[in-house]
Parts: structure tokens; C-alpha cells; sequence
């Protein structure tokens, strides 16, 4: 999700006001002519800017550089004459080029894993075997497998909008039940992070559109835990702890499915986990979910064991 500086505004903004901005240059910064060498949406401050490596190829001449210099630098207040401005292929050209690198990543990954292991790829294709179930937030900034040292095979993912498990969600309940009846996951993961924008956003008495129904969720999550939300003085600590419980309360809900309580009754897994993501050190931090209490806790009412 997005991070706790942007605004709620920012998820009401169409995709292309997004796009648009990846592409102005301003006249405090410059996208480097290395970009597509270092990856898709990668830049730095310090080279040519975009508009200037998206017009140049191996083939360019220097008057086709030149020619740029007379789009307009962009300002915050000239950002949509500045959009209009680029030339087409400029874009496009930028366009393909990230989109081509993202190809010569992976055969450079690919050889990379087959170097090092001939038959990585031949067990890879004889199917999946994972021990864990991740149910994450779909924020680009956080990828299971790299922040946990998990390898492909290891873990079945699950990401949406501030790592939600709603019972009317099909989605997430067919993963559920795919990863514990049919994979035999032992463990499954809810992880949250810090800084999430759609916590954030249901803190936010604000008319978010389609978003609505899913943020609601969230909003009912402080509903419960109101009192102590409320408590909490400081902002950013009330935002955080909020995190916190949305996890907890996407661990119960987990914990209230069926194939969960039944595989768990018969097997003694899957162990259901709380974990909070961290940007500013890069480390999990484990909520210490009582998983066995939880269960006896709500078999109360949500007891679904029974044939």
C-alpha cells in the first residue's frame, strides 16, 4: 500500500496523473540516462533527464537530444502543459524500454539460478510444496519472499489493499483453503506494515468512492478497539497501533474459516501468525499472536470443526 506521507487524496487520483508525474523533469532533478540500465522506475537526480534518454538510441544523433531542449522545464504549476509538451515517442519510447528491461532481468536471473543450481528450474516445475501462506499488503515495497530469505516454492502469496481477510472476499477465501487443504501450508502469515495508506485512509472521515466498502473494514476494526485507539494522543501512535490491530483482526478472521479449523484439529497446523513490516529498519515484527487461545476464544461462536 501506499505510505503514510501520501495522502488520502492520492488514492482518488486516476492512474495517468500517476503516470505523469514518473515522466516531468523539473529544474531541481533529471532522470538519468542510465534508467532502463538500473531497472524500471529507478532515478536519481544527477544525469540527463528522461525526456533527453527517451528521444536518444544507439542510433541518435545529438540534434535528436538537442531538439528536446526546447519541451519547457516542468514546475509543479506547469505540470500538465508539460505532459502535453513531450512528444509522443518520447514517451513511448520510455514506455517500452522498462518495459524491455523487466525481459533482460529475468533471463539474467534465470541463468543466474541455473548457474548456480542445474536442476533449480527442473524442481521448480515438478510442482509446489510450501510451508507458508502470506496474506500481505499489495504495497510494491514489500515482496515476501525477499524480505523473509524465502525462496520461489516456499511461500503461497496473497496481497490486497492493507492485507485484508473479509469472509465475502472469494478471492482471499479460495486462497485460504487451496493453501491448507490442498498445499498443507503450516504456517500462515498476515503481515501489515507501518506506514500503510489504506489505515490510513479509514482514519480519514473522507468519501473515498469505490474504496468505501473495502476501507470499511478497517473502520470497523477501530470501532472495536475504539477506546484504546482513542487513548493513544499522539497521531502517529494511534496510526501505527491501528496497523497493529488490523493484523490481529485479520488473524481472527482467518482463524474463523473452516478448512482452518479443521485441518488444524486433525493435523495440529496451520499456526496462524501477526506480523508488522517496518520501512525505516527493513525488520518484521512478530505480534506475538496467541494462535491456540484465539482459536478457543472464538469457537464460541465461529466453531466450525464439526462434520
Amino acid at each position: 500500500m501506499l505510505n503514510s506521507h501520501v495522502t488520502t487524496s492520492l488514492l482518488q487520483q486516476p492512474a495517468s496523473a500517476t503516470i505523469r508525474r514518473a515522466f516531468i523533469s523539473n529544474s531541481s532533478s533529471s532522470f538519468p540516462s542510465s534508467l532502463a540500465r538500473s531497472g524500471p522506475f529507478r532515478f536519481s537526480t544527477s544525469s540527463p533527464s528522461l525526456l533527453r534518454h527517451c528521444s536518444s538510441d544507439s542510433h541518435s544523433s545529438s540534434s535528436n537530444s538537442n531538439s528536446n531542449s526546447n519541451l519547457p522545464k516542468a514546475t509543479p504549476s506547469s505540470e500538465k502543459s508539460t505532459w502535453r509538451a513531450m512528444a509522443e515517442k518520447d514517451i513511448s519510447q520510455y514506455l517500452r524500454e522498462t518495459h524491455d528491461r523487466v525481459f533482460e532481468h529475468n533471463r539474467a536471473w534465470a541463468a543466474e539460478k541455473k548457474k548456480a543450481d542445474p536442476e533449480f528450474f527442473s524442481n521448480l516445475s515438478a510442482g509446489q510444496n510450501p510451508e507458508y501462506l502470506w496474506i500481505g499488503c499489495s504495497d510494491s515495497r514489500i515482496p515476501a519472499e525477499q524480505i523473509t530469505g524465502l525462496e520461489p516454492g516456499h511461500a503461497f502469496v496473497h496481497r490486497n489493499i492493507a492485507n485484508l481477510v473479509c469472509n465475502t472476499d472469494l478471492n482471499v477465501m479460495s486462497v485460504i483453503n487451496y493453501a491448507v487443504h490442498h498445499l498443507q501450508v503450516k504456517h500462515i502469515v498476515v503481515c501489515g506494515h507501518y506506514g500503510c495508506g489504506g489505515v490510513k485512509a479509514a482514519m480519514t472521515a473522507k468519501d473515498m468512492g469505490i474504496l468505501n466498502p473495502w476501507l470499511r473494514n478497517i473502520r470497523d476494526v477501530y470501532r472495536l478497539h475504539e477506546k484504546e485507539l482513542d487513548a493513544i494522543k499522539d497521531e502517529d501512535e494511534r496510526y501505527n497501533r491501528l496497523v497493529e490491530l488490523n493484523v490481529i483482526e485479520q488473524c481472527n478472521n482467518v482463524v474463523k474459516t473452516a478448512v482452518v479449523q479443521r485441518s488444524f484439529a486433525k493435523n495440529s497446523f496451520p499456526i496462524v501468525h501477526g506480523w508488522v513490516f517496518g520501512f525505516n529498519d527493513g525488520l518484521l515484527r512478530n505480534l506475538e499472536i496467541d494462535f491456540e487461545g484465539m482459536l478457543k476464544d472464538i469457537q464460541k461462536i465461529y466453531n466450525l470443526t464439526d462434520s
